[in-house]
């Protein structure tokens, strides 16, 4: 009888605890239930780990992720994508232009020119309104007197040889200095009613620059105007810092922090892969703790762009520091000779001024941020932020889908579904990149750019878009970023003209032999294209193999591991054609590394060998020019020019879908202390994380 009432009761047991399990087993819905501090978390998932965490050394986009956090820069983008402050409150650009008496020269009456004599000119012809351009650009001016000053010079390498410095005397003569309201790469241009149109060539160089090896002297000639310009720039940034930013450790924020961070940079053996950035600056300057000047030996518009990098702490990282460290673990001396700050034990465990303090990185499993309750803009809402390192994406989705993650990056051929799914909101933007097929200039059959058009002309790249992008991304037509100030939307993309193709090859002398392949002077138009192991690149790569058999070019097709193609092929320029895409940053539209002419050589970034005396001018004009609207005018003339010559056939921007929990809000505080919630959003530019720091998740989905 006890066993019946034992078989009996067991099952109804089991269903009472199923039942009461429904209330408190946590679920997408209830992801708090049993555990509210999970809504004080923000979790997140990346498929591979960080590699350091410092901003001076960090180049992969996990790392960088973290210390954006940690970190605080003096400047960032606005949600329209323009400068804004930060650890500076406000920021000036100004110029100090300089101007080598010549006494060789004649003005254009005769009479020969003395520095006096220059200075009297200009101030008549400013006062008189001769020099109309000058009003309002120039502040100061004045005649410095001559002066010496030595300086080490790299010498070209030879060999495997380290690179030989060469000790150099400069004999700098006269010279004038004027103070500029702003920067402007025309100021000397206009002073040519002063000077007469050849003033600034010719200068005797070689009766000021001295060095006790007269051989090596030779070596450098060419560099001659580089290191005494006639003519120089010199662009000022003046920042001013906020007073109060403290890093995390309680130190206040001071420009002497500024310095030392572009110091650092600067510094050969931290192989810092952001020296290009700031090797345009000639010094950095400290006037008072909250002032910081930095002058550049050229101009170089990119330039305030790169302050838009973290911070350093110099009293956790200056060579005390860093020789304590060593100290304490007991290096020895061929140890302590080679270390550096890539060896300090703060690229594992930083310290920043930014709104999230590092707490833990367990490798290859996880790392954990805690908010900066001291951030000088205020604590975010979020306590905790985790980045779980989870490689599988299919795992990824899994995990987001029952809550332990917080957002996820959709596939193409997911967007569709998780944008008619209402537990979820998403945002769909196009990237800050493009996809391409590049054509190595060097080789004959590619020089021609009728040639390069009609393959261009033969893919549907619209096909590509719809079946191998499911429809989310865009056709471009040029070298920006499509969401960019600098793209042009007047270009139009090249028609999809497979019969315009073929007839633009005949043009250029190509005739369909027996087996209907296109030649010329008894060669086959045939070339290989190649890329690397990306599935969407090697679905490319068949489409335009396809599309060019039909109009009689013969194309063979291969992928390589991605190490493998771009030491054996893509660095030494060792192939016909790619497919390969760019990312791009809307900050500014310098192409000088990818398009110029000068960076055709192995390991630089124009591979494909591009060179357009139009387009070299452009890329440099723009670099030197500071005005924004007339920047933008450039640009499109570049990206005009780089469309019609179609070194690249241009295919698409790809479209980003971002998935988060509908419970994430921006949380908005009111005067009288209410709060209100209000819908995440994406910023111009599709960043939806731009006011990261007052998202929330809610125990319940917000009515919006």
């Amino acid at each position: 009888m006890t066993l019946k009432r034992w078989l009996i009761a067991l099952p109804l047991v089991l269903v009472a605890a199923l039942v009461q399990s429904y209330f408190w087993v946590p679920t997408y819905e209830r992801q708090s239930t049993g555990n509210p501090a999970r809504l004080s978390k923000y979790i997140d998932a990346s498929i591979g780990d960080a590699e350091v965490l410092n901003p001076i050394l960090n180049a992969d986009t996990v790392s960088g992720q973290i210390t954006g956090l940690v970190f605080e820069s003096l400047l960032d983008l606005d949600a329209d994508l323009h400068l804004r402050g930060r650890i500076a409150t406000d920021w000036g650009v100004t110029e100090e232009a300089y101007l080598l008496v010549n006494p060789e020269r004649r003005f254009p009456d005769g009479t020969p020119v003395s520095g006096p004599a220059l200075l009297r000119r200009i101030a008549e012809a400013m006062a008189s309104g001769e020099l109309r351009a000058l009003e309002g650009l120039v502040t100061a001016m004045r005649l410095l007197p001559p002066e010496r000053r030595t300086e080490s010079i790299e010498l070209p390498p030879r060999g495997d040889a380290a690179p030989a410095k060469l000790g150099v005397t400069v004999e700098v003569p006269e010279r004038l200095y004027f103070s500029l309201e702003r920067v402007d790469q025309d100021f000397f241009g206009y002073l040519k009613p002063v000077l007469g149109p050849d003033y600034l060539a010719g200068f005797p160089h070689e009766r000021h620059i001295r060095t006790e090896d007269p051989a090596a002297l030779e070596t450098i000639r060419p560099r001659f105007p580089e290191i005494l310009p006639v003519a120089e720039h010199n662009p000022v940034i003046l920042f001013h810092l906020r007073k109060g930013v403290r890093f995390q450790d309680g130190h206040e924020v001071t420009g002497e922090d500024v310095r030392f961070t572009y110091e650092a940079i600067m510094n050969p053996k931290n192989l810092s892969p952001r020296g290009s950035d700031f090797e345009p600056i000639k010094r950095v300057e400290v006037p008072d703790p909250y002032t910081v000047r930095v002058v550049y030996k050229r101009l170089y518009s990119p330039a305030i762009n790169a302050w838009t990098m973290g911070i350093l702490p110099a009293h956790l990282l200056n060579e005390e520091a860093l020789q304590k460290e060593m100290t304490a673990r007991g290096l020895s001396e061929a140890a302590r000779a080679a270390f550096g700050m890539r060896d300090a034990a703060f690229n594992r465990w930083p310290v920043g001024s930014g709104p999230f303090r590092f707490v833990e990185w367990q490798s290859d499993e996880r790392i954990h941020l805690k908010r900066n309750e001291d951030y000088w803009e205020g604590a975010p809402e979020y306590r905790d932020y985790y980045l779980r390192i989870i490689p599988d994406l299919l795992t990824q989705e899994v995990e987001f889908r029952t809550g332990a993650i917080d957002y996820y990056g959709a596939l193409p051929h997911q967007v569709n579904r998780y944008l008619k799914d209402p537990k979820y909101q998403s945002f769909t933007s196009l990237a800050f990149a493009y996809s391409y097929i590049g054509y190595n200039l060097r080789r004959p059959v590619f020089q021609d750019a009728r040639v390069r058009r009609a393959l261009g002309m033969a893919i549907d790249v619209g096909e590509i878009i719809q079946y191998l992008l499911y429809g989310e991304g865009e056709q471009v037509t040029g070298p920006y970023a499509k969401e960019s100030d600098w793209y042009d939307p007047s270009v139009s993309p090249l028609p999809y003209d497979p019969a315009g193709a073929r007839r633009l090859l005949e043009e250029v002398g190509f005739r369909p032999n027996a087996e209907s392949w296109l030649e010329k002077d008894g060669k086959v138009f045939e070339f290989n294209l190649i890329t690397n192991t990306n599935p969407q690149r090697k679905n490319i790569m068949t489409v335009a193999q396809n599309a060019w058999k039909k109009i009689g070019v013969k194309c063979n097709t291969q992928y390589f591991e991605w190490a493998v193609f771009l030491k054996d092929f893509v660095n030494k320029g060792e192939f016909d054609a790619l497919v390969l895409g760019w990312s791009m940053t809307p900050l500014d539209p310098d192409l000088y590394q990818l398009f110029h002419s000068s960076q055709t050589g192995p390991e630089q970034l124009n591979f494909v060998a591009y060179k357009s005396p139009e387009a070299d001018d452009l890329i440099v004009e723009i670099r030197q020019e500071y005005d924004r609207e007339r920047q933008r005018e450039l640009a499109h003339r570049l990206h005009r020019r780089i469309a019609e010559d179609q070194p690249y056939t241009f295919l698409y921007a790809p479209k980003s879908t971002r998935v988060l929990d509908k419970k994430i809000v921006i949380v908005e505080h009111e005067p009288d202390g209410r709060e209100r919630y209000v819908k995440i959003y994406p910023t111009k530019g599709g960043n939806i994380s731009y006011y990261f720091n007052r998202w929330r998740k809610l125990d319940h989905t917000p009515d919006f």
